[in-house]
Parts: structure tokens; sequence; C-alpha cells
């Protein structure tokens, strides 16, 4: 009952995403066993002894510190919803301390390659799949959309004439991005073919599937994944791999860390600040490669 209030609570007062309230659901679900199963106690008589014993359970199996630490989020959003409610005098997460994250840079795509594989005539041709997945590249490197964003884009979320795309981000917050006149032209064409396939639906969807229903995750993770082999070694090939090689493109190429702050949807300019490190290295390589003295 305690769980199902605060889901209902994120839904409609916080307004998580979908994604992220699954994510909290599926790592309160597993906290609520653990400590059945383990000390037959219930949410209301936690103990920050007992979340610790859960993390060291987490480390033995293994579990990367990324998802120790999401699940530490979800425990620590919880308790202070619970506090909030009156349900808990006090909130056992206080007392708990995260596992540091070994930093890791960003994966990306060179814009060299990104521009082969976008350009090149042998991987793409003029069925209605080819164009959709051509679009869909292209949408993903041509604007650093999240995933989630480019599944809930809408038809009418596109101005053709101003040259823009209305996103709804994270917290349903809305944002501009500019497109170039190509990925235009691309929509444009994608739509008039989409219209040719007389799907038995109105669905104004604009990425869909080759029977005209809503794409899903699965199906952009695999078009990525299967172009981005062509031109890419790199063990990680997901949608956000493109995220983050627009951004890097966009540094790469001077452009202020502001402007690209607002065209991702950072709440902070700290979340933007991550690519700043690429850029770092891309020079100490040059350096390293050009210099006399390196």
């Amino acid at each position: 009952m305690l769980l199902k209030s605060f889901i209902t609570y994120l839904t409609h007062e916080k307004r998580y995403s979908q994604h992220t309230i699954t994510s909290y659901q599926i790592d309160l679900d597993q906290f609520e066993e653990y400590i059945n199963t383990t000390f037959d106690l219930k949410f209301q008589e936690i103990k920050h002894t007992h979340l610790r014993s859960f993390m060291v359970d987490l480390m033995e199996k293994e579990t990367s510190e990324n998802t120790i630490n999401r699940k530490i989020s979800a425990l620590r959003s919880f308790y202070k919803f619970l506090l909030r409610e009156e349900k808990i005098d006090q909130n056992p997460t206080v007392l708990i301390k995260a596992p540091k994250i070994p930093k890791r840079l960003p994966v990306f795509i060179d814009a060299q390659k990104m521009d082969h594989l976008l350009d090149s005539e042998q991987y793409f041709d003029n069925s209605f799949p080819s164009v959709r997945d051509h679009l869909i590249i292209e949408l993903l490197f041509g604007t650093g959309m999240r995933l989630t964003e480019l599944l809930q884009l809408k038809e009418l979320d596109v101005d053709l004439y101003s040259g823009t795309i209305k996103v709804l981000g994270k917290r349903n917050k809305e944002r501009i991005i500019p497109v170039n006149k190509q990925l235009i032209n691309q929509i444009n064409n994608y739509l008039e073919l989409k219209k040719l396939q007389n799907f038995n639906n109105n669905l104004l969807i604009l990425i869909v599937t080759n029977t005209g229903a809503p794409a899903y995750p699965k199906l952009i993770y695999r078009v990525v994944t299967s172009y981005l082999n062509h031109i890419s070694t790199n063990e990680k090939k997901s949608p956000h791999v493109l995220r983050h090689s627009y951004a890097t493109t966009l540094l790469n190429a001077g452009a202020d860390l502001n402007a690209i702050k607002e065209l991702l949807g950072h709440a902070s300019l700290a979340a933007t600040q991550v690519y700043t490190h690429n850029s770092i290295e891309r020079l100490k390589t040059i350096y390293k490669q050009a210099h006399p003295k390196a």
C-alpha cells in the first residue's frame, strides 16, 4: 500500500518519466523482497543497518556501482516520502553513503564516421523501413534527443517552415531544437512515404513500425546497433551514444557550453561539463601527434 501511494506520488505530483517510475518500482520491489526474506520486516521498521546489509548483498552479487546508486536514490526518495506522510519518525537513508562511481568518459562516435554512414548510399535504400531507419539515426545524431523523447515525438512537433523540432523532455519540460535543412527535407520525404503506406490507423506519432504502430525502445536499439556496427568497434552502440556524439561534435566545433546544455535539456551545467573531458582528451591526442616535444 505504501509503495503504491509512492508510485502515484511520483506519477502525478513529481511527474517522473515512465522509465524512471518503472526503475523505482523494480528497485523497491527488490528491496521489499530482501527485507521480508532476510529480516521479516516491513518498510516502516527499517533501520540504516538493514539498508547497509542490502548494499553489502548487492556488492557480493557484483552489482555495479551505478546500479547500487540508483537503488539508493530510489530508497532515499521513498523514505523521504514516508517521512513527509508521517509514516515514519526518522529517515534511515540519512546515514547511508553511496559508493563512489569511477569517472567514465561518455562514449561517442567520431563525426567523420557518422557523416560516412549517413551520407553514403550503400547503407540505405528507398524502402519505407530503410528511410525510417535513416531518419532515426539522423534525428538522434542531429538533435541529441533522448530515446524516450524520440518515441514521444509527433508529426506536429516538427515545424518544417522554421526548421525546428519541439521535444518534451524530463519533467515534461519542453525545448525547441533547431535542425538543418537536410534533416527537414528527410523528415518531409519520410512523412510523404509514410502516407503512401496506407496504415490502418491515424496515429500522429512520427516514428512508427513497418505496420504503422508506434515505435518501441527495442526497435530503436536494434536500428542504432545495426547501423553503428558498420562504422564503429565500440562496445556500446546505444541511442544514448548518438546523444553523446551530438554533444561532443558541437563542443569540438566551438559551441558554447551553455547552449549545448539547453539543446540537450540538461537541468544543470554540471551534467553538460562531462563532455569537456572528451574535448581535452582529443586535444591531448592532437598534441602528442603534432608537437615535436610531446
